[in-house]
Formats: C-alpha cells, sequence, structure tokens
C-alpha cells in the first residue's frame, strides 16, 4: 500500500469518524470520581513499565495476576472490560535474543497464553485481537474492528488488544492526518479504542502515580488530582519519557485529551499501585482524573492552607492578652454549649455502635461532663502562658553598636491529624492559639459530629480577633493526600496523633512536610527486687488500669527474677485478675509458670485490658529489654535503690522515664504543660508531651549602624561576641 492509497482511505476515515462522533455526542464523560462507580464500559491501557520486571528482562508475574484480578471483579460485576497490554517485546526477549520484531511475534503468543491462564481462573474469556496503524485509516476496516470489540464485549469476553509490532507500518507510510491523534503507541491506540467501542472510562496505567505540575523530581512538583486539559494544559512542564515502552507523558496526556473530547473520562495512574484500577471505580483519589469541568481539589486545600498561615501571621501579632482571650472565650464557649457538644457526642457514639467499633475506640470517643470540665481547666493553664513570643533566648553584642538576638516565634502552619478522642481537638487549637500558629486539623471519621460543633465554636472565638480561617476542620482523607502533596510553602509541620499505622502512612507519603510524632506507645514498668511492696501495686494498677486505651498506658510489666516466687508477684497477679486485665507471659516468665498463656510478642501495644508480664534478671537486663522492644515513649522504675534508679533513668533510651511514678503521669496537662499537642518520640525540635513550647521556633534579629561585612574582613572593626545574657 503506498502513501496516496493511505491518503485516500484516511478520508474514509475521517468521514467515518465524524459519523460515529455524532451517534456518540450523546454521551458524557463524568465530572466527579464519585460518578465512576456508574462506568460500564472499561478501557485499561498497561503500559510496558506495569507489565515487566524492574529490569525489563521478563512479565512482572505478581502484578500481572493482580491486575487480571482486578478486572475480572469488574467484568464478573457486569462492567465490560477492554484492555490493552504491552509486553510481548519483553516476554519475547526472556525467550531469545531476536531483534524487536522478531519478539514481539515469539512473545505476542506467550502473552495470550499468560493472561488465558490467568483469566480463566475467574472463569473469564480472553481474545486476542492484534492491530495496525493502517487498520485505523481503512473505514473498511475500522467497521470490522468497531463490530468484532463490541460483539466480544457483549459476549462477556474481555478483548486484549496490542499493536502488532511483528509487521508494523514504517512512519513514513503511514502520515498523521490533520485532526486525528497518531497512533504511535498504546497511550494514541487505547484513546483510539475507547472512542470506538463508546467507553465511559479510559485507564492509562503507566510507573507514574498521574500527571505533574512538572517532572517529579523537579523542585516544587506536585500531583495533580484532577486536571481540565482547557485550563491546566498551559501550567504543566514535561520530563523525559519512562525507560520502559514508547509513550511518554505528553503522549498519554494528548491520548487523555482525544478521548475526553469524545466524552470518555480518563484517568492516568500507577499500575504498580495496589488495587489502582478497582480505586479508580471506586472514585478514590488515584492518579489524575481529566475532566472538562474544573473541580476544586488541589487548589481547595492550598487555600485552606494559605487562609491559615494569612490567620497564623495575623494572631502571632497579637498581644498576648488577647490570644489569651479568645482561649477563655473558647473555653466558655464548651461549657455554655456543653448540651449540644453532648448530644453531637452522643450521635457518635450510637454510630460506632452500629459500626462495632471496638471498645477501646468507643472509650476514646466519649466525651462526658468530666472530660468537658478537665478540658476546660487545661485550657486555662494555656491561656495563662501565651506570654511566649518575642522571647529573648539570647542576646549577644556582636560588635559596637551591633546587637544580635535570638527570639522565638510560631512554626507557622500546622496539620495535626488525630484518631477518635474530640477532646484533642480544643486542647491543639487552644495550644495553636497561644503560640500563634495557623492550624489544619483532621480528626477521625468516627468522631465527625462531635468535632464540627467544637470547631465552630473555637472558629466563633477566634473571628473577634482574627479570620475564623485561621483554624479549619477537613473532613475527607483525600484532603489529607491532597495536603501530604504540598511543600513547607503551605505547612511547616505535620503531627500525627493516633495508630502506628497512621502514623508510618503519613510519614512514609508525606512529599516534603516533616512529620512529628510517635508511632507506638509501648510502656514498660521494671519492678525491682529493692521496691517497697505498695508504691508496686499501687503504681502498677494505675499504669495499665486507669485508661488502658491512652498511649501512655503499661503494656508490659518487668519483674525483677527475685521476685517471682514471692508474695508481691502472686499480689501483683491477682490484683489484674480482679481488674479483669488479660495476663500474658514473655519467654523468662515462662520458665517459671505454665498458667499464663505465651505473649505473641514483646513489643505488642495492647491498647486494652491485657499485660505482657516478662521476667529481667537486673536492671541491666531490664534496660536493654526496653530499648529493644520499648518504643522510646515512657518507661518507669519502682525501687528504694538509689544505684538502680541511677542507672535506670540515665540508660533508658525514652522520652520520658519515671521514678517511682505510673507511667499515665505523661501528659501534658499533668506536666503543667496545660496540654498537648502530641508525645513526641522523636529527637528533633521536641521530645516527649509537645506543650506550647514545643510549638515554637526562633529567628535571629540584629539591630546595627551600618555594618558590613567588609567592615570586619578589612580591619575596619572587631568583633566583641559578648553575652548580654
Amino acid at each position: 500500500m503506498n502513501r496516496i492509497i493511505l491518503k485516500k482511505a484516511s478520508a474514509g476515515y475521517m468521514s467515518f469518524r465524524r459519523n460515529f462522533s455524532l451517534s456518540n455526542s450523546l454521551l458524557k464523560s463524568y465530572n466527579s470520581r464519585k460518578e465512576l462507580r456508574d462506568a460500564k464500559k472499561i478501557v485499561v491501557k498497561l503500559g510496558s513499565a506495569v507489565i515487566t520486571r524492574e529490569d525489563q528482562s521478563g512479565i512482572a508475574l505478581g502484578r500481572l495476576a493482580s491486575i487480571v484480578e482486578q478486572v475480572s471483579e469488574l467484568q464478573n460485576s457486569g462492567k465490560q472490560v477492554l484492555m490493552v497490554t504491552s509486553g510481548a517485546v519483553a516476554l519475547g526477549r526472556q525467550k531469545s535474543a531476536l531483534d524487536k520484531k522478531a519478539c514481539a511475534a515469539t512473545g505476542q503468543n506467550g502473552l495470550m497464553s499468560l493472561y488465558s491462564s490467568l483469566f480463566s481462573q475467574y472463569g473469564i474469556e480472553t481474545a486476542q485481537v492484534l492491530v495496525t496503524k493502517a487498520d485505523f485509516q481503512s473505514e473498511h476496516t475500522l467497521k470490522h474492528l468497531q463490530s468484532t470489540l463490541n460483539y466480544l464485549m457483549e459476549a462477556k469476553i474481555v478483548p486484549i488488544l496490542n499493536t502488532n509490532d511483528a509487521i508494523g507500518y514504517p512512519p513514513e507510510l503511514t502520515q498523521d492526518i490533520d485532526g486525528s491523534l497518531n497512533i504511535n503507541d498504546n497511550d494514541s491506540l487505547s484513546a483510539h479504542l475507547a472512542t470506538m467501542v463508546k467507553s465511559d472510562l479510559l485507564l492509562l496505567m503507566s510507573d507514574v502515580n498521574g500527571v505533574y505540575n512538572c517532572p517529579p523530581d523537579y523542585p516544587g512538583s506536585r500531583l495533580m488530582e484532577t486536571l481540565c486539559p482547557a485550563e491546566d494544559r498551559s501550567l504543566l512542564n514535561f520530563g523525559e519519557k519512562s525507560n520502559v515502552g514508547t509513550g511518554g507523558m505528553e503522549s498519554k496526556i494528548t491520548a487523555a485529551e482525544y478521548a475526553l473530547k469524545n466524552d470518555c473520562s480518563v484517568i492516568i495512574c500507577n499500575g504498580k499501585q495496589q488495587n489502582a484500577i478497582v480505586d479508580c471505580i471506586n472514585g478514590k483519589k488515584v492518579g489524575t482524573f481529566f475532566t472538562n469541568e474544573p473541580i476544586p481539589s488541589i487548589v481547595s486545600v492550598e487555600n485552606l492552607a494559605l487562609s491559615a498561615r494569612n490567620g497564623g501571621r495575623i494572631l502571632q501579632t497579637l498581644p498576648a492578652d488577647k490570644r489569651s482571650t479568645i482561649i477563655r472565650d473558647y473555653s466558655q464557649l464548651l461549657l455554655a454549649n456543653s448540651r449540644q457538644i453532648y448530644e453531637a457526642n452522643m450521635l457518635d457514639i450510637e454510630l460506632a455502635k452500629k459500626n462495632n467499633l471496638s471498645q477501646v475506640l468507643q472509650s476514646r470517643l466519649l466525651l462526658n461532663e468530666k472530660k468537658l470540665i478537665t478540658l476546660a481547666d487545661g485550657m486555662q493553664q494555656i491561656a495563662a502562658n501565651t506570654n511566649i513570643l518575642g522571647k529573648v533566648l539570647k542576646s549577644v553584642q556582636l560588635a559596637d553598636e551591633l546587637i544580635l538576638k535570638q527570639v522565638t516565634v510560631p512554626i507557622g502552619v500546622l496539620l495535626v491529624i488525630f484518631e477518635s478522642r474530640p477532646d484533642s481537638l480544643p486542647q491543639i487549637c487552644s495550644l495553636s492559639i497561644a503560640s500563634g500558629n495557623g492550624l489544619l486539623l483532621k480528626g477521625g471519621s468516627e468522631a465527625l459530629n462531635t468535632n464540627r460543633v467544637l470547631h465552630q465554636l473555637v472558629q466563633d472565638a477566634l473571628e473577634q480577633y482574627v479570620p475564623r480561617e485561621t483554624i479549619s476542620l477537613l473532613n475527607t482523607r483525600e484532603e489529607i493526600n491532597d495536603l501530604l502533596q504540598l511543600d513547607s510553602k503551605y505547612i511547616d509541620l505535620i503531627i500525627p496523633r493516633g495508630s502506628n499505622e497512621l502514623v508510618q502512612n503519613i510519614q512514609k507519603n508525606s512529599k516534603s512536610i516533616p512529620v512529628l510524632g510517635h508511632a507506638e506507645g509501648i510502656c514498660h514498668v521494671f519492678v525491682d527486687k529493692d521496691c517497697d511492696p505498695e508504691t508496686a501495686l499501687k503504681v502498677v494498677k494505675d499504669a495499665k488500669c486507669d485508661y488502658p486505651s491512652a498511649c501512655n498506658a503499661m503494656e508490659t510489666l518487668l519483674i525483677h527474677r527475685d521476685l517471682v516466687k514471692t508474695q508481691l508477684f502472686q499480689s501483683i497477679v491477682d490484683l489484674f485478675k480482679m481488674e479483669n486485665v488479660k495476663l500474658y507471659a514473655g519467654p523468662n516468665l515462662q520458665k517459671y509458670t505454665t498458667e499464663l498463656p505465651p505473649a505473641k510478642k514483646l513489643n505488642h501495644e495492647y491498647s486494652d485490658l491485657e499485660l505482657t508480664i516478662e521476667v529481667a534478671d537486673d536492671v541491666h537486663s531490664a534496660v536493654e529489654h526496653i530499648n529493644r522492644f520499648g518504643s522510646n515513649h515512657t518507661e518507669s522504675v519502682i525501687t528504694r535503690n538509689d544505684e538502680v534508679a541511677e542507672y535506670f533513668l540515665k540508660h533508658v533510651d525514652s522520652a520520658c522515664v519515671f521514678l517511682n511514678t505510673s507511667t499515665r503521669m505523661a501528659d501534658g496537662y499533668r506536666f503543667g504543660l496545660g496540654a498537648e499537642v502530641g508525645i513526641s518520640t522523636g529527637r528533633l525540635h521536641a521530645r516527649g508531651p509537645v506543650g506550647v513550647e514545643g510549638l515554637l521556633t526562633t529567628k535571629w534579629l540584629i539591630n546595627g549602624n551600618a555594618h558590613t561585612a567588609s567592615d570586619f574582613s578589612t580591619g575596619k572593626k572587631k568583633f566583641l561576641h559578648k553575652i548580654l545574657n
């Protein structure tokens, strides 16, 4: 076929495409992710980087099996799926060192056999269809292709398409047609196919998380959750294409625009991400969603962060007494509106029961009169300690008429994420107001109603002096995901309060914003042989039973080996049994008794009336155990031996280390901080209960008189470096 014949065929194709588009014009692409659940026809394009192993030497079988499982789930739920796949060349190379076309020919058979075998496990038939660019430039071929694909999909068969690389036409014989999308790769192929079969959704899956405003490794890059080509195309800066395959990000976006123009919704996402296909269909924020109508997403959370920063800058300029007034007003509003708070909290409790939330979470969720009064008292403590901004920490006379000062300032904008406990919200807000920080809050969904009331009240207290948006409440996890993609231009510090899973997830997904917090609260009490028995019984009972779901509750009790066969040990066991505490024996204790079931592991956080008891040979082995299995949170020793006490306090590597005191004392309110925004087990900036001073940083001020660096380098002036305070 020569170029002239192809051009004639192309003219016929353009006429067919116009007629096809007209018949398809009644369809409309979706404007929001939540509508994707309604998608009936779906085209899934798998890029080479998704299909092949990292070394490009073969197929990534585990990943492909997961993708087939997800497609099968959709297919068996009544949806129709068409797949466009790469991988034939990679599979062919695995068999022999042939050229690309030969590899494509040998690999295609193996690839389809693999797909057929994987899909057969779910009772699904597949059909292979190989196409070339020329097939889309013939009206006759195009009609037959459309008919075949529609027939297969109606028959519940999954068509699997790929370009026939074994006989692909040279580019010089297949010139582009004006107004048409050139088929040079599987991105453009899948866009044409999605349009042809009138697909509701096209998933373009590669090895990147979606569309970034610039290459992901560039400074300031961020993932665009939503992209409207008409408005956002000019904002994009493309980098190099993937190391595998023929299509780069620019070709994917061009294909996406083509499909969207023909009323097919599009998502560009990472095919290596777990459950990406199903998550896309379920409306989760995976990849970049293309729409013809802009949807506020990243922009909205950016604006929330910017509003918090602007409000925080006003807040920090207020006199200390005005910031104290805001906190006291908030405290009074809580008490005055207690009935409304209790009603909202009861609604959350009822929903928690219906959703079968554990008793541990329900106890954290409860906000009763006792908690509210304690909360208000703590807020009064915070209000009495707002004269902390601009405090001079260091003053140095550098030279004559040249004074340097280091003063306290707010960190800026905080993002605090907390689970279950709604009483955390007023504490965090009060600390943020006292320290002059803007604040974004995200509470657990189980406390949604209570948190909304508490947030409304703090905004009421704020608006007399600063914008209400100085403190904002986020409602969805998706908003958190958006915020984690931002940089320190918007948020300066993230403080997660909750489970180990929550903290690790935030630390993993925060792009560049530092995270302060503790992952677990595995706290220990060591009862030494030289302890006071009455003190030991009192402390261990409080440490475990006062509030077992708190992060500072004891999770492991270490007993000196000389006490195991004594009455004190039996009294401790009897005490916990009376308190309905389920006991587990560590490996060393199992040598002494078989009455207790073995502990599954020695670094477990129960957050309930459960406890591991283990035997330590002496204070040295107790410290070694704590430093190995603990979470650097809070530990305590019960002893009257000064040498044991000194060794324990000095060598235990935790944020809080106590003598003859319950671990439950590790709390900002009990430390006299008024409240805490969280407990940090890290080593940078703040450690232990983080009160208002932990939310400050410093800046340097110099007051001079035409001083320059050259004055000193040339010897005109000399440094004094005289400490003034």
